[in-house]
């Protein structure tokens, strides 16, 4: 199989987890394309490195992540107009109103809570979050903990 035919494949099967992860650090839907492509280039560069010692899923984890946080950090500095202020990504929030409820919770949570949330959501184990976030799993543990109470508090306002 070449190289073409088998990143094509991982794509297919793996774009949910690169959708995700743009979805929680965009701030429209054109922002999301951009992050989705930005992430689908960044993997195309990175795969003839792929060493294989890992999950195809972690790894695509840790582009995806790596990518809308560089991204974030670029955006930091430049004052934009935002040309949509209220997004619906997903159909299911429309109709699911705790959904929806709780996407917008995780909008308010820093970056990196967001990637620890995010990885919790999708049944990571604390093992699989350590390795794709590149700390223990007890400072996994620790976080996530933070991460939920927090959560608890921003929905009780």
């Amino acid at each position: 199989m070449n190289i073409e035919k088998e990143f094509i494949d991982i794509l297919l099967e793996h774009k949910q987890i690169i959708y995700k992860v743009c979805f929680m650090y965009a701030k429209d839907k054109d922002d999301i394309n951009d992050l989705y492509q930005e992430t689908v280039l960044n993997l195309w560069h990175g795969y003839p490195n792929f060493r294989k010692e890992s999950q195809v899923s972690t790894w695509i984890y840790q582009v995806s992540l790596n990518t809308c946080i560089t991204d974030l950090r670029k955006k930091k500095n430049v004052n934009f107009v935002p040309l949509q202020i209220e997004m619906d990504i997903y159909e299911d929030c429309e109709k699911n109103e705790l959904l929806h409820e709780m996407y917008q919770l995780i909008k308010q949570l820093n970056k990196l809570e967001r990637i620890y949330i995010l990885l919790w959501l999708e049944e990571k184990t604390y093992d699989e979050i350590a390795e794709i976030t590149g700390v223990s799993r007890n400072n996994v543990a620790i976080r996530l903990h933070r991460i939920k109470e927090k959560l608890k508090t921003l929905s009780n306002k």
